[in-house]
């Protein structure tokens, strides 16, 4: 008994070394063994939630496809072609020139200053028309192409939460707000600027292209500015989500139709967030781009039409055929409407737009 008592008191020590390296090694070896569960769960957690996340993506990426596509095939060139015929119909400028041929009969000559008056509402209506179609051309595609983005987002957070609904297509059919309750007031405000900036341009005075440039120009920036910061955004967005889908039931309908009028917070976010990205600065010189690259591509097709004229340039008279000409291609189809298509080969464009639908993704 006293040798196990020596024994124990010369090597207690080492015992309890050894059984504390023992228990120590157990516990690692238990702390691992929980940690390496703890991993495999989450890898199978991390494995579900990319599955999840790649379903969503692919969900997302066919929507979104969809709704280009009805961008493109549908809304755009339903809305070009409305706009076309209102432009057409609002600035008719038929009575005005079978008028003027007609006075140069002798039996019904018109007097000088009725005869004037004519030519000078025709140089301000001709003016007009070509101004307006080109810049509701430009802002409208621009414009589609914010709700395509706009929209992309909206799909990413809806199909996220498992669920979706029309609304998408109400918002992209205020793409023909512009022509439909829009209209009149630009060209009435077109119309102010045109007479503005040619009121000292007389019709025998030589224009060059580079002077028809600069006329052109001074037209669309008169008009910009007319009225108060952006005022222009309400020729293409409803101010007023409930009074706008109660015309649609009403235009639709003629009585109004209370299940076209359900629900009408989301397509009101929908186009606050539309008014937001419209009065952007950067979408402000997207703008301002655009429609001087339209510009370029008009003076240069008229520019081709008068070739081998005078190098002092061409009388404003008649430039006003070669002007008037070009409404109608700049409302055309939009997949074979060389201005529209000036304008989605701009890169500040494309940047634009890319960096707008990676900032709305972000957000969600």
């Amino acid at each position: 008994m006293l040798s196990l008592r020596g024994f124990w008191s010369r090597h207690r020590r080492k015992f309890l070394v050894s059984l504390g390296v023992v228990g120590g090694g157990y516990l690692v070896y238990k702390l691992y063994e929980s940690h390496t569960r703890r991993l495999s769960g989450l890898e199978q957690q991390l494995e579900g939630a990319r599955q999840v996340d790649e379903l969503i993506k692919n969900q997302l990426q066919v929507h979104f496809e969809n709704i280009q596509r009805i961008s493109d095939t549908t809304t755009l060139p339903y809305a070009m072609h409305y706009l076309r015929s209102r432009v057409s119909e609002d600035l008719d400028l038929l009575p005005l020139t079978e008028k003027l041929i007609h006075g140069k009969g002798q039996s019904s000559s018109l007097p000088l200053k009725e005869k004037l008056e004519l030519w000078e509402r025709l140089k301000i209506l001709s003016f007009t028309r070509t101004a307006a179609s080109l810049w509701s051309m430009t802002v409208l595609c621009l414009y589609v192409r914010v709700q395509v983005n706009i929209l992309g987002r909206q799909l990413y957070v809806e199909i996220a939460r498992g669920f979706e609904d029309a609304q998408p297509l109400d918002f992209l059919a205020t793409a023909d707000y512009l022509a439909t309750y829009g209209i009149n007031s630009l060209i009435m405000n077109m119309q102010s600027a045109a007479k503005e900036v040619l009121k000292d341009k007389q019709l025998k005075e030589p224009v060059s292209m580079a002077t028809l440039h600069e006329i052109m120009i001074q037209i669309l920036d008169m008009f910009m500015n007319i009225g108060s910061l952006n005022y222009w955004i309400s020729y293409l967005v409803p101010e007023n989500v409930h009074d706008y889908k109660q015309q649609m039931a009403m235009s639709a309908n003629g009585f109004e139709d209370s299940s076209l009028l359900m629900d009408a917070t989301k397509l009101e976010q929908l186009l606050s967030e539309t008014h937001s990205v419209l009065s952007s600065p950067d979408f402000g010189k997207i703008l301002d781009i655009s429609l001087k690259k339209v510009v370029d591509v008009l003076v240069d097709d008229i520019s081709n039409q008068v070739a081998g004229t005078s190098s002092l340039g061409v009388p404003l008279a008649k430039l006003l055929p070669q002007i008037v000409r070009l409404t109608s291609p700049l409302l055309d189809e939009p997949r074979g409407n060389k201005f529209a298509q000036a304008i989605q080969s701009l890169p500040e464009v494309e940047l634009f737009f890319t960096l707008l639908y990676a900032n709305m993704s972000l957000l969600s």
